[in-house]
């Protein structure tokens, strides 16, 4: 489903079928709750189950790297080679311990390449059965890679936090993305999510402000008369 259709559909549901010109509930509301759930309920079964499903997934394609100054990074000595991604990687679902990154490699996808907290890093050119390999790891959103001499650029692939910024995420038009394009959402998943928002943000919403006079109809009550004035006594 689209983003567009989830929303609608739950907003369906709190009116109960009904059309009406006073919603204090916006789609915009919505979307941003599917979002929350999203990421919180992605978050839940991980750390239940340690798995992630692969519809959930989303590819970022190939990102360029740079080489950097390497007395920037880690305190890595400065004879190593560190190259970083030009741009910075969308923000990923956040699980306890680790970025929600699922997959790093070069373009060909074969040849994997480790991803490993960025403390860790400043001890890789001791390590002699590792210390020529390839390994990645993320600085303030951006993805460096030790080792990487003639690695131009590498594939990733992750769950990230707002699906859409990775529709954006390599291109400079606003025409990239709509909320009428899949989702990427498990129907299990969906149905959790809708069931969230109804029981708790929504209530919560509709219950303090609905009107519940106005499906399509004004209200009809009679205002106050003000009283007159005071005329005195002569």
């Amino acid at each position: 489903m689209t983003l567009n259709e989830i929303a609608y559909n739950i907003l369906n549901l709190v009116r109960g079928g009904r059309s009406s010109n006073n919603d204090h509930i916006s789609l915009d509301q919505i979307k941003f709750n599917v979002q929350y759930y999203r990421a919180m309920f992605i978050r839940r079964d991980f750390t239940r189950n340690g798995i992630i499903t692969r519809s959930l997934e989303q590819d970022l394609g190939c990102l360029e790297l740079e080489k950097v100054d390497a007395s920037k990074c880690c305190n890595l000595p400065v004879e190593c080679a560190v190259y970083k991604t030009i741009k910075k990687i969308p923000k990923t679902v956040r699980f306890s311990f680790r970025d929600a990154i699922t997959h790093v490699s070069d373009v060909t996808g074969i040849g994997t390449i480790p991803l490993v907290e960025s403390h860790v890093v400043q001890w890789l050119p001791y390590d002699k059965y590792t210390k020529d390999k390839y390994k990645a790891y993320m600085i303030e959103d951006y993805m460096y890679v030790y080792n990487a001499n003639g690695l131009g650029f590498i594939n990733v692939r992750g769950v990230f936090e707002d699906p859409k910024d990775v529709a954006l995420f390599d291109c400079d038009d606003s025409d990239c993305y709509n909320d009428n394009m899949d989702y990427p959402l498990p129907a299990d998943m969906l149905q959790m999510i809708t069931q969230g928002i109804l029981s708790t943000e929504l209530v919560m919403l509709s219950g303090s402000m609905n009107d519940t006079t106005n499906d399509a109809a004004q209200d009809t009550g009679t205002p106050p008369q003000p009283s007159p004035p005071n005329q005195g006594q002569k």
